[in-house]
């Protein structure tokens, strides 16, 4: 992602500068690019206006600079986005029937809308004309339906979802051979003590909940730019945008596009790698967009924030004999009307590699006064401290001893501390953004011994507690709490909670673990989640 910051020191200074009226973005709409050589596969782009061509300053589109980052010779991109559109509108003015006349097989069609779909489905005849828009759809993703004759048009109309719109456009594609993509919002410039705005209304989660629902590839745009505008911080952010606080000027259309160009290159065995042009591959991939990884909710809520490996959150979760973990399944004891709870743990990192490889610092963006963070870490702590696979390992221990290595992963000077170094410093940073820390011992693995389960004593679950009660944070045993559990159990049932041989839980395994999570939270002297957000 550093690379979209170098884009943006590139940029000229004048296309910040310059501010000459603001055009109609509604009543004004660009012209539509056409496909250049139609023995080429295309990239289509059906959005509003943060996306559509404009006059460049104050206000420019993210699909107009993005062609940039393609190799005209390799890809057509034809951005058919227009300001003031809605996923409905975009549909009943014919907008997307013209984008679809020209898709064929083996094109890709980017589907992003959500910003205008918020307005009034039909304006009362008093509002002046010039000002009217009818543009909105239904909340949410259902089926509901709402007939109206439409004030502008002066015809009947049947007004639908958002998602019945969104999975239209989808079916639609999918019919023609090509492949739809779902991209979440651009960032408003709306700050809020020193937190970016991550979305407009329930359109970023609706467009995740689609694109799992169909089976689609998601380009979370709205996490993507979040994150670098909090790197790049108020300032700085202003100046990519031109008269208001959703519409980018030159600079900022160029940044949206980069962001875009990083969600399509972080897919996983994705065809966009080889159709870039030399500004297109200097952008560094999107390395997290395959994780999906959530976030608040419901920013007014309280938020209970989980970080660690993947006994915690396991991307390879899939039925009930997949790998589970406890994170995945403790929704489910908690009344989520009065709490969000945001798994945010990714699977094969140590409390070292959860820091340096960035998890950490686009967590704690989300984390504000009142939250909680729960942390588990130590299954991957006991690796090679530098090695050309993992290079994940701490030094063992809670002290303050360091090693400075030339990371044979990354190629980057690298400065190890211990595992209680690590865990100290999620905690001072937790307490620092006001939320309260909670530190877990890692949940015990399927080794017997005797008719017991072995614990990590003198390591791990030890260092943990060590540096809870240094740090005065409440501490859950979880390494001897689940053990007993499983002991209670037998071998032959404690079997069957597992999906590989000792360590990954199945989903039965993870539900259990979760419910001995929940209560070791009842249970901890000075709670500081109220009974009332536990089921």
């Amino acid at each position: 992602m550093k690379a979209l910051l170098r884009l943006l020191c590139l940029l000229p200074l004048a296309a910040v500068a310059q501010t000459p009226p603001a055009p109609d973005l509604t009543l004004n709409p660009a012209a539509t690019a056409r496909v250049l050589n139609p023995a080429l596969p295309t990239i289509f782009i059906a959005s509003d206006s943060t996306a559509a061509k404009n006059n460049g300053n104050p206000t420019q589109g993210w699909g107009e600079p993005f062609a940039e980052y393609f190799d005209a010779a390799k890809v057509n991109v034809a951005n058919h986005a227009r300001g003031g559109r809605s996923s409905r509108t975009f549909i009943t003015e014919g907008l997307w029937d013209k984008l679809l006349a020209d898709v064929k097989t083996g094109d890709f069609v980017l589907i992003q809308f959500g910003h205008n779909d918020a307005s009034p489905v039909n304006e009362d005849a008093s509002v002046p004309r010039e000002k009217m828009r009818s543009r909105g759809s239904l909340p949410g993703l259902g089926e509901e339906t709402r007939d109206i004759v439409n004030v502008i048009t002066n015809k009947p109309e049947t007004i639908h979802t958002f998602g019945w719109y969104i999975r239209k456009m989808i079916a639609d594609v999918k019919a023609r051979g090509a492949t739809p993509l779902i991209v979440s919002l651009t960032v408003r410039n709306n700050w809020k003590a020193s937190r970016v705005e991550r979305g407009s209304g329930n359109y970023r989660q609706w467009d995740r909940e689609i694109a799992e629902a169909s089976g689609l590839t998601f380009i979370d745009l709205t996490r993507i730019i979040a994150d670098q505008y909090h790197e790049l911080g108020v300032e700085k952010v202003k100046a990519l945008f031109g008269t208001d606080h959703t519409h980018t000027n030159t600079a900022g259309a160029d940044f949206n596009a980069a962001a875009v160009v990083a969600g399509l290159k972080g897919i996983r065995k994705g065809p966009f790698e080889a159709l870039l042009s030399s500004k297109g591959v200097a952008v560094e991939a999107d390395k997290i967009g395959w994780l999906n990884l959530p976030e608040p909710a419901n920013a007014a809520l309280p938020t209970l924030v989980l970080i660690g490996d993947s006994t915690v959150r396991n991307g390879r979760g899939d039925g009930a004999n997949g790998e589970w973990g406890w994170g995945d399944s403790l929704a489910q004891h908690f009344d989520l009307t009065k709490l969000n709870i945001t798994n945010r743990a990714v699977g094969g990192l140590s409390s070292r590699t959860f820091l340096t490889q960035g998890h950490w610092q686009r967590a704690l963006t989300l984390i504000k006064p009142g939250d909680v963070v729960i942390m588990q870490f130590g299954h991957n702590d006991n690796i090679a401290l530098n090695d050309t696979t993992r290079a994940r390992g701490t030094i063992k221990g809670i002290g303050e001893e360091t090693e400075a290595i030339d990371n044979l992963l990354t190629k980057k000077h690298e400065v190890v501390h211990t595992y209680g170094w690590y865990l100290r410093n999620y905690i001072r940073e937790a307490k620092a953004a006001g939320a309260t820390p909670i530190v877990c011992s890692p949940v015990p693995r399927k080794t017997w011994k005797d008719g017991k389960i072995v614990r990590s004593d003198d390591s791990y679950r030890t260092w943990a507690r060590e540096v809870a009660a240094q740090e005065d944070v409440a501490f859950i045993d979880l390494n001897d709490l689940v053990a007993t559990r499983y002991e209670s159990l037998g071998e032959e049932k404690v079997n069957a909670l597992f999906a590989d041989a000792h360590t990954h839980t199945s989903k039965a395994g993870a539900d259990l673990n979760a419910e001995v999570v929940t209560a070791a939270l009842r249970n901890l002297s000075g709670n500081p989640l109220a009974s009332s957000v536990l089921k």
